[in-house]
């Protein structure tokens, strides 16, 4: 029998208040969740630029309307929680942002993130205090459900220009913290310094830390102090670098020495666990 979504959301809480570092990895469909469910992680993430990758658009170019449709497909396909990446919760206002987190939780995440970029390039960041607003919406939204539903606050001042580094992202997570986060989370740092900086920070709270190349490993991140590892986009950019360079050699030379060493389709069929 499958489990519930309570009790997916109870076993995600627990893994964050358990001793050592987890392994989230980031599917982009239903396939990719299945088969990362066949191989001894404990929850899954999803990816934002994954999921539009797959419907032909950037990154952040996709329906929250299509977001929450594809969120529900992937928490429903496997026995593991599932944490959505919900971007900038598709809302400039607190009040957009506490409906977008009411639906989210409605489509069965265990938890889900909020990032405090604005999408115009012209003013790419929400102020502090407005930042703030937005992630008390969303931590009111979870407590109104009554749901153990985890809030990640996310500072994309690393990962995104002018956004003023470090230092800022370390500033708006101690604010975030506050305000009512359960993870924090500053994508785009990479080095021990600066994630061992993010750590500090955060206290008592679990620490998110993004891997798309190599560097540190698990047991490396766990040493810093990290809670949770995710891989955001990289598996399904690992997953279209194969599927480009077969593609481009095959209308290019007109050869097919990709395909050598293929799964076959019953290998990945297998992968999906029976099912």
């Amino acid at each position: 029998m499958s489990p519930t979504i309570a009790l997916k959301r109870a076993r995600f809480a627990a893994l964050h208040a358990e001793p050592g570092c987890f392994i989230i990895p980031n599917p982009w469909d239903v396939g990719s969740a299945k088969a990362l469910s066949t191989l001894g992680f404990k929850a899954l993430a999803s990816t934002s630029a994954g999921m539009a990758f797959a419907a032909g658009r950037s990154d952040n170019g996709v329906s929250r309307a299509y977001a929450l449709k594809h969120i529900a497909e992937l928490a429903g396909a496997t026995d593991l929680p599932l944490n959505a990446d919900f971007e900038a919760g598709f809302a400039s206002d607190p009040e957009g942002v506490h409906e977008s987190a009411r639906l989210v939780i409605g489509a069965g995440v265990a938890g889900f993130s909020i990032e405090d970029t604005t999408g115009d390039p012209k003013a790419p960041f929400y102020t502090l205090n407005e930042a703030v607003a937005r992630l008390r919406a969303a931590r009111a939204a979870i407590d109104e459900s009554g749901e153990r539903v985890l809030l990640t606050a996310r500072s994309e001042c690393v990962w995104v220009p002018g956004g003023g580094g470090l230092d800022e992202a370390l500033r708006r997570l101690a604010a975030y913290a506050e305000a009512g986060a359960d993870v924090l989370f500053a994508p785009g740092v990479r080095t021990r310094d600066e994630i061992a900086a993010v750590v500090k920070v955060a206290g008592r709270l679990p620490v998110n830390v993004v891997v798309g190349a190599p560097g540190l490993t698990r047991a490396e991140l766990e040493d810093l102090g990290v809670k949770r590892i995710s891989t955001g986009g990289a598996l399904a950019r690992a997953a279209w670098g194969g599927f480009l360079r077969a593609a481009r050699d095959i209308a290019e030379h007109g050869r097919f020495e990709a395909f050598a060493g293929i799964p076959s389709a019953k290998e990945i069929e297998a992968a999906f666990g029976g099912s």
